[in-house]
C-alpha cells in the first residue's frame, strides 16, 4: 500500500532542478472564432526534474538511495522548490504577518494554512499542506501566539489548531508566515543511470510529480 514518507528530497539536488506549476485547460474553439475555456482543477500540480542537478557520484548514490528506499513511485516525500518555498517574497523575511488565514468566530480552532498568490485584483490562494518543522510564525490580531502553549501544528497535513482558552475571538485575524515543502512522487519506474568516469556519472532525467 502507498504511504507519504515524512523526508525530502536531497536539496543539494533538487536546488538545479527545472519544473514548476501546471494547468490543466480545456479550450474550445467555437465557429465564430471566439473560445471557451475552462478548467477541471481548481489548483496547480507541480512537476519538476532533478536530472540535471546530479554533479557527482555521491549525488547518483543518494538519489538511488532515495529512489529505492521510495520504491520509486509508490511512496510520496518531500520536495524543496527553490524558487517558491516561502511564505514571502524571496527579498523579504518570514514574518507572523506574512499570510493571512481567516478571522476567528469564537468557535473555529482550526485553520488551515495556505498561500495567496495575487495580482491587482486577482488572487489565488494555494493550501499548504507541508510547512517545515521551526519555521512557523502564527499571530492573532496582531499578537504572536506561542507553539505548544496556544496552538499545536499537524507538520504533515499544513492545520493549525488553537487550545480551549486560546481560541480566535470573532473578527480576530489569524495570520501565519513559513517555510514550506511540495508533496511529490517520483513519476517513473525507470532511474536511468549512466557513469562518465569512476568519480562522475549523469542521471538523464528524474521526473517527479505533486500529489493530492
Amino acid at each position: 500500500m502507498s504511504a507519504f514518507h515524512e523526508i525530502r528530497f536531497p536539496v543539494s539536488v533538487s536546488f538545479r532542478s527545472t519544473g514548476g506549476p501546471e494547468r490543466r485547460t480545456e479550450v474550445i474553439e467555437l465557429a465564430s472564432g471566439y473560445e471557451e475555456r475552462n478548467t477541471p482543477w481548481q489548483h496547480a500540480r507541480r512537476r519538476y526534474d532533478a536530472g540535471l542537478g546530479v554533479r557527482s557520484l555521491a549525488d547518483i548514490e543518494s538519489v538511488l538511495a532515495f529512489y529505492e528506499a521510495r520504491m520509486g513511485r509508490l511512496h510520496g516525500f518531500r520536495w524543496k522548490d527553490f524558487i517558491d518555498f516561502r511564505s514571502c517574497a524571496s527579498v523579504d523575511t518570514i514574518s507572523a504577518f506574512d499570510q493571512t488565514l481567516g478571522d476567528g468566530d469564537g468557535a473555529k480552532s482550526v485553520f488551515q494554512l495556505s498561500k495567496t498568490y495575487e495580482t491587482g485584483s486577482y488572487a489565488y490562494q494555494r493550501i499548504i499542506t507541508k510547512p517545515v518543522e521551526n519555521s512557523l510564525q502564527i499571530a492573532v490580531a496582531g499578537a504572536p501566539a506561542i507553539e505548544g502553549t496556544e496552538y499545536s501544528v499537524d507538520y504533515a497535513l499544513g492545520a493549525v489548531t488553537f487550545v480551549p482558552g486560546s481560541i480566535p475571538g470573532v473578527g480576530q485575524a489569524v495570520t501565519a508566515g513559513f517555510e514550506f515543502d511540495v508533496p511529490v512522487r517520483f513519476d517513473t519506474d525507470i532511474l536511468s543511470i549512466s557513469l562518465e568516469t569512476f568519480q562522475s556519472g549523469a542521471i538523464l532525467s528524474i521526473p517527479v510529480v505533486e500529489v493530492r
